[in-house]
């Protein structure tokens, strides 16, 4: 039973056909929300890497930490946030989720004060937190508010505006947290102590105001699903199997499939994450010419090819095998990384670019493949996949200790290069096991 039952209509009702039932028509909304919600999050972070290497005087390795510690956030909190939704409700793990990830970016405005890095990577680590509950309630929840045979297409509806926050979240990035002032190394050598420390102060508190509107707007959300009518669902705990085995973590590890694709997603996580992280600095070394606003809109462009691929490749899947589909993904992604390497200037930039177009299905498609054959299991195993997310907390902390060796930055693509070839192997051995099956 739902926590929230006192605090609005529930009900089961839910007519034959329809894509939301009337009246929960202001919950999904809500719902669909927390994607775009998470999105932002998410992908502020790529935009926090630079600023904090100005703002911090940090070099690469150590603003890549900021991805490790907030993807740690969501390995740490996926099962905590399972279990809270299985014993008090849908309502209750993400009223949790909203409020950790307000506070997370309220703590923001102490943190620009003090100056220090240990201060926002606690923020980050809290808000990482809030968005783990919110991402393991949102996506099975969906299903709950209409017709059971249209959840697909409202999953996919409410896909569409995590890849909206995606693509909105750079661009905003770099209008409100980027100043625009870029000072080289010899500039920033040339001031004195006084003017040093203003500088870095400037670009500190550039974070404070857009994260204190952002906490502003979570915290409303919050309230707003506080009342707000949902749909009651059942948490008490899965069904037993067919063998009559109730859903346990340790059979779960026993099936290959879902270890297969537990791996596969994290080295996607960590590729895609690697990526996002340092496209800026990408863009910033291999085409001085683009200022750090433009690379920001850049990466917001291959984010917009990152939605556009997830509407066409779902088109596609109608006729071709996903399995085939996600190893041709992670090939041309593979491609995309070794042309990013040899490339010159631009068109090492347009390369990089377009990785946003071939990566977009990839996650979709390991976690369906991944939880399809698990039956009454599946809840527990989404649980697991979504702790394969740790993988955006390991390999951009190696990807920028590689840029800082003789690779540089084009040589560390070789990170994610490897990760995709993974990815590949997963998913011809899909479609080879498919054909046979089939």
């Amino acid at each position: 039973m739902d926590i929230g039952a006192g605090a609005g209509r529930e009900t089961q009702d839910r007519p034959n056909g329809a894509f939301i039932h009337p009246g929960y028509r202001s919950g999904f909304i809500l719902v669909v929300s927390l994607f775009f919600i998470w999105a932002i999050a998410n992908n502020f972070n790529d935009i926090l890497i630079r600023q904090f290497q100005k703002a911090l005087a940090l070099d690469r390795a150590e603003a890549g930490l900021i991805q490790f510690v907030y993807y740690i956030g969501y390995f740490t909190m996926a099962l905590p946030a399972g279990f809270v939704m299985r014993r008090f409700g849908y309502r209750a793990g993400i009223i949790t989720g909203l409020l950790l990830y307000a506070s997370g970016a309220l703590l923001f405005w102490p943190a620009a004060e003090v100056r220090l890095y240990l201060p926002f990577l606690a923020a980050l680590y809290i808000i990482a937190c809030g968005a783990a509950f919110l991402e393991t309630a949102a996506n099975p929840y969906v299903v709950a508010f209409g017709d059971p045979r249209r959840a697909s297409q409202r999953l996919n509806f409410a896909h569409a505006f995590n890849g909206l926050g995606s693509v909105l979240a750079p661009a905003l990035g770099g209008i409100f947290i980027f100043s625009g002032v870029e000072h080289g190394h010899e500039a920033l050598s040339s001031m004195s102590p006084a003017q040093l420390d203003a500088f870095r102060a400037a670009e500190a508190g550039m974070v404070q105001m857009p994260y204190l509107i952002l906490a502003i707007v979570v915290a409303l959300v919050a309230l707003a699903v506080a009342f707000v009518p949902l749909p009651a669902v059942d948490t008490s705990g899965g069904a037993a199997d067919s063998d009559g085995k109730r859903p346990g973590l340790a059979g779960l590890l026993r099936e290959r499939g879902l270890t297969r694709a537990v791996v596969a997603q994290f080295f996607y996580i960590g590729a895609q994450v690697s990526l996002w992280s340092f496209f800026v600095d990408y863009v910033k070394e291999t085409a001085p010419a683009f200022s750090e606003k433009q690379a920001a809109f850049l990466l917001s462009g291959s984010l917009v090819l990152f939605m556009l691929g997830r509407f066409g490749g779902a088109a596609l899947m109608t006729r071709h095998s996903p399995a085939r589909m996600l190893s041709i993904a992670a090939a041309s992604s593979i491609a995309l990384c070794a042309l990013a390497t040899v490339l010159p200037g631009y068109a090492s930039v347009a390369a990089l670019t377009l990785t946003g177009l071939t990566t977009a299905i990839i996650f979709p498609t390991i976690f369906s493949l991944g939880v399809r054959d698990l039956g009454p299991r599946a809840s527990l195993g989404a649980s697991l996949l979504i702790m394969a997310i740790v993988g955006g907390a390991v390999l951009p902390p190696l990807m920028g200790l590689l840029s800082q060796t003789g690779l540089g930055l084009r040589g560390s693509l070789i990170v994610p290069a490897v990760s995709f070839a993974i990815i590949a192997l997963y998913g011809w051995r899909q479609a080879r096991r498919d054909a046979t099956a089939g």
